[in-house]
């Protein structure tokens, strides 16, 4: 595997999450650290940004992605995002970390995954 990785770090979203319904009904701030491990090669990229993952894009899928979900789990939420992103975009692995801001006593509580194109 490349040492070749863009990473976004901290995009804040909002989602309808939780378990419990009333926890569902508005939505909630939570953040995403996502790195990406592109298919091509930084040596092949002749300068172009089409020849590589458009971390602004990537952002944007994202965002819209999570709005038009309602999950109780961020385990499912974070898996899900992950399998977007390995369908929508020239990547061979991506790394979710979702913080959700729950816990009175916490800073965040967060899941972390890593998945990979099947080949």
């Amino acid at each position: 595997m490349s040492d070749e990785t863009i990473h976004i770090e901290q995009l804040k979203i909002s989602a309808r999450i939780g378990v419990p319904d009333l926890e569902r009904a508005a939505p909630q701030r939570l953040a995403l650290n996502i790195t990406l491990w592109p298919n091509q090669s930084w040596r092949n990229l002749e300068d172009d940004i089409s020849q590589t993952v458009n971390y602004s894009t990537v952002a944007h899928v994202v965002e819209e992605f999570v709005q038009n979900r309602c999950d109780k789990l961020i385990e499912t939420l974070a898996d899900q995002v992950a399998a977007h992103l390995l369908r929508s975009f020239p990547i061979k692995q991506v790394r979710i970390e979702l913080r959700k801001f729950v816990l009175a006593k916490a800073e965040f509580v967060s899941v972390t995954l890593t998945r990979r194109q099947e080949m």
